[in-house]
């Protein structure tokens, strides 16, 4: 919206062509999301608290969380307002990709919304039922991952690439929308059943948005692409800016969400940042590299695999309680601790994607 308005005054005043930078676009997304975030935090928290939409606390988990009980929920609300009005104001409202990431991210955020009310509003314990849940995760993956296959510009968009090897790549042709699904679902899912300590998933959402920023500058920059080994793909660029809006927003939730937790995100924010660094991985061409970077993602998410099936076919129990946090807590580990190793985990996770890149 304002890069119009920047191109419009470029012709009066030749210094408003500085906002056609992506990089100055991408600072200034992630400083209007923070800002947001510091300014409608407070009163979102007060808003929530106000109407008692507070968290319930299972009392079969560890004993140090019956403490959060009654703590607002649903603050990933928070999150999209900040990461959208951002996106809008800095981004090219022309761009395909840019509204294929936001529109996918606010309807998953749309279904953990339901979600969440359902729960903490109308005191409904087991809120939107799971088949349904599910349901309508498939249907705006799906539609995401075909719009995306059918508005590609070359078979660039729909080729898998193998990290390390640069020859290695898989042209999927229509398999590519089942793979874009399961990428969705499955990041967004993933992110969700990590949501269960403080500051615990924010921050490596955060991170790997970064290193996805890094990855749409180079897949949307001809020159850096071209040198880097990647395949050029038009319009990419512009996704720097949404990466940099939901940093800005995920730093600025986390200043209300470390420990102790003023707020929780919640599903509406659980459910739409794991599926906004779905549809960015699927858009750079990176699906493998966001599982290295989401390493903690898919450990949490095996961690509750492993556990229901050994549980099913054996009648025990592998872990002491799934997610995977849960297990160490039980163990002992203060939440302060399982928390920020998990996130020196990601960051080295991060490092090694980014590694990527020139290891070719």
């Amino acid at each position: 919206m304002l890069l119009w308005l920047a191109e419009y005054l470029q012709q009066y005043y030749s210094a408003f062509g500085v906002f056609q930078y992506l990089t100055l676009r991408g600072i200034l997304g992630a400083l209007t999301a923070l800002v947001i975030s510091f300014v409608v935090g407070p009163r979102m928290i007060d808003w929530l608290t106000h109407l008692k939409v507070g968290q319930a606390v299972r009392d079969d988990g560890p004993q140090t969380h019956l403490a959060k009980t009654g703590t607002p929920t649903m603050g990933g609300a928070l999150i999209l307002v900040a990461i959208a009005i951002s996106t809008l104001l800095w981004s090219d409202l022309g761009n395909r990709q840019m509204w294929v990431v936001i529109l996918t991210t606010l309807a998953f955020g749309l279904v953990g919304w339901v979600d969440d009310y359902k729960k903490v509003a109308l005191r409904d314990p087991k809120g939107l039922a799971s088949r349904w849940k599910y349901f309508w995760q498939s249907v705006i993956g799906l539609v995401a991952a075909f719009t995306i296959f059918y508005l590609r510009e070359s078979d660039a968009e729909i080729t898998l690439l193998v990290p390390i090897f640069k020859e290695l790549s898989l042209n999927l042709g229509w398999f590519f929308v089942p793979f874009a699904y399961f990428v969705i679902v499955g990041s967004s899912n993933a992110v969700n059943l990590t949501d269960g300590l403080d500051g615990l998933a924010i921050l490596p959402c955060v991170l790997i948005a970064g290193a996805l920023a890094v990855f749409a500058y180079v897949t949307g920059n001809i020159k850096f692409a071209d040198y880097l080994g990647f395949a050029f793909l038009h319009g990419n660029g512009e996704l720097v800016v949404f990466c940099s809006a939901l940093m800005g927003a995920g730093l600025g939730f986390l200043w209300f969400n470390t420990h102790p937790a003023m707020v929780f995100m919640g599903d509406v924010g659980a459910l739409a940042l794991g599926a906004a660094l779905g549809v960015l991985a699927i858009l750079v061409r990176q699906e493998l590299v966001l599982a290295i970077m989401g390493g903690v993602f898919v450990i949490e998410t095996l961690s509750v695999m492993i556990q229901v099936a050994s549980f099913k076919m054996t009648g025990r129990r592998v872990f002491r309680m799934a997610p995977l946090h849960h297990h160490y807590e039980l163990k002992g580990w203060p939440e302060q601790r399982v928390v920020v190793r998990f996130w020196i985990i990601t960051v080295i996770l991060v490092l090694v994607g980014l590694a990527t890149l020139k290891i070719r």
